[in-house]
């Protein structure tokens, strides 16, 4: 069985230190704030992303890009020349155009290195859903597990990832054109928090509406509890756009109520955020379906 290096991209939400303790190789994305490109990254450590949020608040507008050609050749073929076989795990297709620019690259790539086996998964999740689908793969190549039977893995399991999360409102997702359906006209209601989640064609949707902060972190809680299978025994992700605070009390509160022991709670990456906003509150778990 050949080495492998597991992939992603900056949109798995993943902090430094988990990419360092996972082994991953991380594909940032490129995102403007005016004329200025950011990555995130300054080198090859992310940044603590205070700038991005200030100018978000001040509704200045963050433009994203997906990965390009020169991002896939600069890192990917170097681990091809030294014999790595690659599984990559990319950002939902439903959101992005990034899946579609790594396949196309890779299949250049099948041909200049035939010997090398490449398999990209379009995960269908975003931020620490697709970061958790990452750690799970990573905890299956520790069991021994070959690239083949983590990437079916995977392929089985990632529309049972649950991705249930609430906005303080729907601006950045109505800007970005990041949001399906009719629910963007609750944004403009007073005091009135979206909930959304992540469907299965990898796309958002508004699920409901409910009145204030407290009870929309409540209801996120009644989600985990009510969908998630043993939740006692899972390890549970949150993303939270500069709002740690509320982070932490979501964190607490499932703890309390389903037993959840391991959590991995990150701010969300700008590439993200710049879609969703500051005020931004995710969970993500493993359920019978989305």
């Amino acid at each position: 069985m050949n080495d492998f290096v597991i992939v992603t991209d900056s949109c798995s939400n993943l902090n430094d230190n988990q990419i360092t303790e996972y082994g991953v190789t991380m594909m940032p994305l490129r995102y403007y704030i005016g004329d200025k490109e950011y990555t995130g990254f300054v080198d090859g450590h992310q940044t603590d992303f205070a700038e991005e949020y200030m100018r978000l608040r001040q509704k200045e507008k963050i433009t994203t890009s997906l990965v390009s050609r020169e991002q896939c050749d600069d890192l990917l073929l170097p681990l091809l020349a030294e014999g790595k076989d690659l599984l990559i795990l990319a950002f939902s297709s439903g959101l992005s155009g990034t899946y579609q620019s790594i396949v196309n690259a890779c299949e250049d790539y099948r041909e200049e290195y035939p010997d090398r086996n490449i398999i990209v998964v379009d995960t269908l999740a975003a931020a620490l859903g697709q970061g958790l689908l990452v750690y799970y793969a990573v905890q299956m190549k520790r069991q021994g597990k070959s690239m083949e039977e983590i990437a079916e893995w995977v392929e089985n399991n990632k529309l049972k990832l649950r991705h249930v999360f609430t906005l303080d409102d729907l601006f950045f997702l109505k800007r970005g054109g990041r949001l399906s359906g009719s629910g963007a006209i609750l944004g403009s209601l007073m005091n009135i928090k979206p909930m959304l989640h992540t469907a299965d064609d990898g796309k958002l949707y508004v699920t409901g509406k409910v009145r204030g902060r407290r009870t929309s972190i409540e209801k996120l809680v009644d989600e985990v509890a009510t969908t998630g299978i043993d939740m006692a025994n899972q390890v549970c992700f949150i993303s939270h756009g500069d709002c740690e605070a509320d982070a932490i009390a979501l964190k607490e509160a499932i703890a309390e109520r389903c037993g959840t022991k391991e959590f991995v709670v990150n701010p969300l990456v700008p590439v993200i955020a710049a879609h969703s906003g500051p005020g931004t509150l995710a969970v993500f778990f493993l359920g019978d379906k989305r």
